[in-house]
């Protein structure tokens, strides 16, 4: 049913179906997916849609791919059908008309969309799914358009001893000898692009939100111990978002789910968010590549995304600018002004860089970047908070997601609401921060001069023409942010009170601030090796094996135990420097190469792989094993690991070293 709110606010120019349009209005569609076979990577299922008829039509679709059909029902009687560019015809007229059904069995060989990750190992065995610019209806027939929204009930049947995640409330469960049966309920409807399927050996654990909504934490057996510091915060930012915003958390619970080889930093599915598992980390990797910032940006899609929808890519900063501004709320709620502000100012950097680079656009280009999307629209939303007033702006911000939840939206929608609750006209600054691809700099940087006494103090000073006035400010400021924005300005003229420094935030930024150290500082600098960050540890060791070969054996020694972060930044950067070390033994050598060898392997992440691959093409040392492996990646599902197989394949096919060896294993390739 439209909300009569809607009509009265809004002319009506959309209607807020694509498929009304053609007569069709999908509401609900129960998913049995009864086989799902891993070696195959095929998928076998029926569906059964209810739908009613606005006007009449002699035929309507689904969106689908590589899909074939049988037992085709139309109202439990038997129809015609094709399957044409694409899409399923359903051939039949039909009068408007309440509850009607479509019903089908499917075989969906799916090239994307759906991804299974097989393994030598059963621990490492996954399903999973991402429906953003991908499409659902690869693996399941559906409606790609946003603006068609439909409750999906999933029943999904799997071998035994495997966890089964999907949208919405688990139900039912029953297992046989083989196999369990995992039966899902959603309650409202959602884009089809955020359908969620993970399966995989999991772990979980559970919490209740004040709220009592419950979270559940999805963790590998294997990863017990970074259960914390991976979903640190997450009861927090959930509990914070909810007050903020305003509006009531709008599903049954919410899960996170970390898997393999995954596409992107995270996906905010409806109530299920699947999220890279590179973002699994202990607790000294959290201090520097954490899962905070995604997991507060993937929550706030609950809300802005998922149940309320942009009708086109020109509005898409109405999802992705607002869930990075509410994540960063959550943040402030979290590290405090100082980070939030800081961050704002890096983003700021961002859209400058961008523009100066003659790649601005106005946000609401449907071609504009994804930091243009995301920052920028979270500035704007920075901007108007500044402009309207708290109050006011959080008044419409719930109006508008009471007004359109499970609805679509345009940018105008949001902007009248802001308008009667703050009782101005929004239309010059519309022009200037939405509509112009100038980026208001001037006006930002002077917001967070006012704003943020650590910036304005940052702004103040001009390290490269007085940097005795900036040594002197660092002698007796505490503000660890703007320490490690000035720091870098010094270029390695770091002074003595620095160096007992504490914080590991300001080392980290005076360890990077040498590429030459000096005799006088290599036992301070060797202190580096020590600081509990695998950023730092990074940073000090390849430092200090350039600058002092005497002692190279000496911190490979202390560094020999240490594998980083999840893509093994140090581990794989002890074996290059191994292996380029005078004094290492032979034996050790060959043992050395062939971990490096190994790491290119498909037994490991596509990002261990890809910095293994990049390691190996500047030691210009392929051999039969890595290019294989190589050409593996070429086919990779990670279109950014495949990038740069195919970029690392070309420069090696143009060299003789590599030539014959490539062609005659691309013959082989499968």
């Amino acid at each position: 049913m439209k909300h009569l709110l809607f009509f009265i606010l809004f002319s009506c120019s959309f209607l807020g179906k694509a498929q009304q349009t053609s007569g069709i209005d999908f509401k609900k569609a129960i998913v049995d997916l009864n086989t799902i076979d891993a070696e195959n990577k095929s998928v076998n299922g029926s569906v059964i849609y209810s739908f009613d008829v606005l006007k009449t039509v002699d035929s309507f679709y689904l969106d689908t791919r590589n899909s074939s059909f049988s037992k085709v029902l139309l109202n439990n009687k038997v129809v015609k059908y094709r399957v044409k560019e694409d899409r399923f015809w359903v051939l039949s007229t039909l009068k408007p008309s309440m509850e009607n059904t479509l019903e089908f069995s499917f075989y969906s060989r799916p090239k994307k969309a759906l991804y299974v990750i097989n393994s030598e190992s059963e621990e490492q065995h996954q399903i999973w799914t991402q429906g953003q610019g991908q499409y659902t209806s690869n693996w399941l027939p559906s409606i790609d358009d946003t603006n068609d929204k439909i409750e999906f009930d999933i029943c999904v049947t799997y071998k035994n001893n495997f966890e089964v995640i999907a949208n919405g409330k688990l139900i039912k469960k029953e297992s046989t000898a083989t196999h369990t049966t995992w039966q899902y309920d959603m309650k409202q409807p959602m884009s089809s692009y955020l359908v969620a399927l993970a399966i995989g050996k999991y772990n979980k654990i559970e919490e209740l939100s004040a709220s009592k909504i419950p979270l559940r934490y999805y963790y590998y057996p294997k990863d017990s111990l970074k259960v914390e510091s991976t979903y640190r915060y997450s009861k927090q930012m959930f509990d914070f978002l909810e007050t903020e915003i305003g509006v009531a958390y709008p599903w049954q619970n919410y899960k996170q789910v970390p898997v393999k080889d995954f596409l992107y930093a995270g996906m905010e599915n409806t109530g299920t968010t699947i999220f890279s598992d590179a973002f699994v980390v202990d607790s000294t990797a959290f201090k520097d590549r954490n899962y905070v910032n995604i997991n507060a940006h993937e929550l706030a899609h609950q809300w802005f995304g998922n149940l309320v929808t942009a009708t086109k890519s020109k509005h898409h900063w109405l999802q992705e600018g607002f869930a990075t501004y509410y994540a960063l709320l959550a943040e402030r709620d979290v590290f405090g002004e100082d980070f939030y502000f800081w961050r704002l100012h890096e983003y700021a950097q961002e859209l400058l860089e961008q523009e100066q680079a003659g790649e601005g656009t106005p946000l609401l280009d449907p071609k504009a970047s994804s930091v243009t999307f995301y920052k920028k629209g979270a500035w704007v939303l920075e901007m108007l908070r500044e402009k309207v007033g708290e109050k006011a702006f959080k008044d419409a911000v719930k109006k508008y997601l009471n007004t359109f939840q499970f609805k679509n939206v345009e940018t105008d929608y949001f902007f009248k609401i802001l308008e009667q609750t703050s009782n101005q006209d929004l239309s010059a600054f519309k022009l200037k921060w939405l509509e112009s691809a100038d980026l208001p700099i001037t006006e930002m940087t002077n917001h967070l001069i006012n704003q943020s006494e650590s910036i304005a103090t940052f702004f103040k000073y001009d390290c490269y023409a007085e940097p005795d006035s900036c040594k002197k400010f660092l002698l007796t400021s505490e503000a660890v942010e703007l320490k490690s924005k000035i720091i870098p300005q010094l270029k390695g003229d770091i002074p003595a009170f620095l160096w007992s420094e504490t914080d590991l935030k300001v080392r980290q930024a005076i360890a990077k601030s040498f590429t030459v150290v000096p005799l006088e500082l290599k036992t301070q600098y060797e202190t580096f090796l020590e600081d509990n960050s695998y950023a730092t540890k990074e940073v000090a060791l390849y430092t200090l094996w350039v600058n002092f070969p005497e002692s190279r054996l000496l911190y490979l020694e202390k560094t020999a135990n240490i594998n980083g972060f999840n893509d093994k930044n140090i581990r794989l950067l002890w074996l290059v420097l191994a292996l380029n070390t005078e004094g290492v033994a032979n034996n050790d050598r060959i043992d050395y190469y062939a971990e490096l060898i190994e790491y290119t392997s498909p037994n490991f992440d596509f990002n261990v792989r890809q910095n293994a691959l990049s390691y190996l093409q500047s030691l210009d040392g392929f051999n039969d094993t890595a290019i294989k492996n190589l050409i593996l990646a070429t086919t990779h599902h990670n279109w950014r690991f495949k990038k740069l197989a195919k970029s690392i394949l070309k420069s090696l096919s143009e060299n003789e070293k590599y030539k014959d060896i490539i062609t005659n294993l691309e013959q082989e390739k499968p």
